[in-house]
């Protein structure tokens, strides 16, 4: 039989078939070992054949996935799901705050697995006036990159219209900060999705962990999104320095007229990525989280 991985409980994985049934499978240990080196080898969003037993015989081959370096200093990755049509970062300037390298780093990775991205910017009804400001800017910039970007209040349920058509025929990577909101748009764009909401630590401003497993959610037929584990940071791996700048749209455009076939554009005669930033063509923000990857500077930081 063959399915469709809804949701991974650590051991366990439940596998959805064509016809809506659902069965608890399980790995042999020979098969999770396999030359596959993750956290976890099947993923939310693989497909898979498995044995009247439950046990998992196959996993299909991937159009893609998304990865990031797990938590620990395992040198394994942590697969967030697999076979992805898009990605849906949730991002709030308040309560808590996005940073705008965790964004970018995330962005880079999507770009390097070849993921759409757009940009969901939360909770701007408490944003204040210099705020406000700051969030038309970060929505000029990744507009002006390529990036959609949606302004919602997913507790009061505006701008939730506009997500949830986006949403229509895919399969939508829902990820973000922990307490960014992902719960409270998962329980209102997902028919019964029952969430787990959590509450922002009064002490740090950080949001609380609520979901420990990547899982999948029907919204409609043949319309699904997946809620994962709310992340800190976003570390980065498997990116060659060289390619590093052709997962920043505005940096590769600009790179094409470099002097110097392998640039860093840091530090080279003729950049014409140098000379872009200095006539502010690239953001100085966007810059900075390129050499934070290609440096890899802040990388505990923000893992």
């Amino acid at each position: 039989m063959t399915g469709l991985v809804i949701k991974n409980t650590g051991n366990d994985y439940l596998v959805r078939t064509k016809d809506g049934a659902t069965t608890l499978c399980r790995m042999k240990g020979s098969f999770r070992i396999k030359g596959i080196k993750s956290t976890s080898p099947v993923v939310v969003g693989d497909r898979v054949d498995f044995d009247e037993t439950g046990y998992i015989t196959k996993l299909h081959d991937r159009k893609n996935y998304i990865v990031r370096k797990p938590t620990n200093l395992s040198k394994q990755l942590h697969i967030l799901a697999a076979n992805i049509d898009q990605a849906m970062l949730v991002i709030t300037l308040k309560q808590p705050v996005t940073l705008t390298i965790f964004i970018d780093r995330f962005l880079a990775t999507a770009e390097a697995y070849r993921i759409p991205t757009i940009l969901v910017f939360n909770k701007i009804d408490l944003l204040e006036n210099d705020e406000l400001d700051y969030l038309e800017a970060l929505t000029y910039l990744y507009e002006s990159i390529g990036y959609q970007c949606l302004h919602i209040v997913a507790e009061q349920g505006k701008g939730l219209a506009q997500l949830r058509n986006l949403l229509n025929g895919k399969i939508t990577l829902l990820s973000g900060n922990s307490g960014v909101g992902k719960s409270t748009i998962i329980n209102h764009v997902v028919p019964d999705g029952d969430a787990k909401i959590g509450e922002i630590s009064a002490s740090h401003l950080k949001g609380v962990h609520t979901t420990t497993f990547s899982e999948m959610y029907e919204v409609a037929p043949d319309t699904f999104i997946i809620d994962t584990p709310g992340i800190k940071g976003f570390g980065m791996v498997d990116m060659d320095e060289n390619e590093i700048g052709h997962f920043f749209p505005e940096i590769f455009k600009a790179s094409k007229k470099c002097y110097f076939g392998n640039c860093s554009h840091r530090h080279e005669p003729d950049c014409a990525v140098l000379k872009a930033l200095s006539e502010h063509r690239i953001a100085q923000s966007r810059y900075e989280s390129y050499l934070s990857i290609l440096e890899d500077v802040n990388e505990g930081k923000y893992r």
